[in-house]
């Protein structure tokens, strides 16, 4: 295999002095176009490829910015990812992204690979990295974690959505379309999960149903399957879902058993992710931005470069996007139908 050409290789075949070669590969402005020109043909012919790992770590960034979703298999992960991932082409910026895993030898091994890229900040999606471990890595580079952290930490910012607000609005709607007892469906054991139950338990009590609250901790398969069965039998006509993939295995489970969506039972899920619209019943769900979110962890990474040093916590403002899954016992609604107020958040 030949050698790789070098900056000295375009320097000779351009017939120029290797810092104009520098200069122009970069784009620098002092360079005549005709001089640009020759050097970039020459560069192309040669198949020079510049270091630009070893050129930004001169400089002192990397211009990187790693991504640690907890999961694949949800959707959520992904929007907020694709938020982040769209605010760093805007600021000239790469993301790299690699998935969290749910073992923590894994996970450990993917945030070292990650802070040996160098990267400049860190965006961690979800709760399981252990707070110790997000402390270590805080004191090496800027870290935003985008999801309810089991404590506020120190020297790390947070965004996240008002979890107890959509669980209470999708309760809150579901009454308001007659339906009578609603069930929870959720097999979250993090904050996320745990607020998400406190707000539908809350919002319950508000409406004067303490006495119908019942949780189901399952997210799939015959236990969820006969976990409905027997909710229904008892005169429960409505699920909430810690998030859309458990509204789906709930979905399934009620074809399985021959219960009908939303006819004898109506489903709302949570994270509004692009499943809702694609299943059948069209699937009502709390919507929390999530590509905004990703954007919004972006700018405070940039804030904490640029020098800022206070924490800060931004709270996003769910919406519910109402669609035929929750449709009043009487009617089937209208495949699509949704109402989605524009996104909001408070600091």
């Amino acid at each position: 295999m030949p050698p790789r050409p070098t900056l000295h290789d375009v320097a000779r075949s351009a017939g120029v002095s290797k810092s104009l070669v520098s200069l122009a590969l970069r784009g620098d402005a002092g360079v005549g176009a005709a001089t640009r020109e020759r050097i970039v043909q020459a560069a192309a012919e040669l198949g020079y490829r510049s270091n630009a790992l070893a050129r930004s770590l001169k400089q002192g960034r990397t211009r990187l910015v790693g991504a640690l979703p907890s999961s694949l298999e949800n959707p959520y992960h992904t929007d907020v990812v694709e938020g982040l991932e769209g605010a760093g082409v805007d600021a000239g910026l790469s993301v790299i992204m690699v998935p969290g895993a749910r073992e923590p030898e894994r996970r450990h091994r993917h945030l070292d690979l990650l802070l040996g890229l160098n990267v400049d900040g860190l965006v961690v999606i979800g709760s399981r990295v252990e707070p110790e471990r997000l402390l270590a890595v805080a004191r090496r580079v800027p870290v935003v974690l985008v999801g309810r952290p089991e404590i506020d930490l120190p020297g790390i910012d947070v965004v996240r959505n008002d979890d107890e607000h959509g669980a209470a609005l999708a309760v809150e709607h579901l009454l308001d379309a007659g339906r009578r007892r609603i069930l929870h469906v959720t097999s979250g054991t993090g904050p996320a999960g745990r607020a998400r139950r406190a707000g539908y338990e809350a919002a319950m009590a508000a409406r004067g149903r303490a006495a119908d609250i019942r949780v189901v901790v399952s997210d799939a398969g015959r236990a969820l399957r006969d976990a409905i069965v027997a909710a229904c039998a008892d005169g429960y006509d409505a699920v909430f879902a810690r998030n859309d993939l458990e509204a789906l295995a709930v979905i399934d489970a009620a074809a399985d058993a021959g219960i009908a969506v939303p006819g004898d039972l109506a489903v709302v899920g949570y994270d509004d992710t692009a499943l809702a619209a694609r299943t059948r019943p069209h699937l009502t769900s709390v919507d929390q931005p999530r590509a905004q979110m990703g954007r919004r962890a972006l700018a405070l990474l940039l804030e904490r470069l640029d020098g800022r040093e206070d924490d800060v916590r931004d709270v996003f403002t769910p919406t519910l996007a109402v669609r035929e899954s929750s449709a009043p016992p009487a009617t089937r609604g209208r495949p699509g139908d949704r109402t989605r107020p524009p996104p909001s958040h408070m600091g």
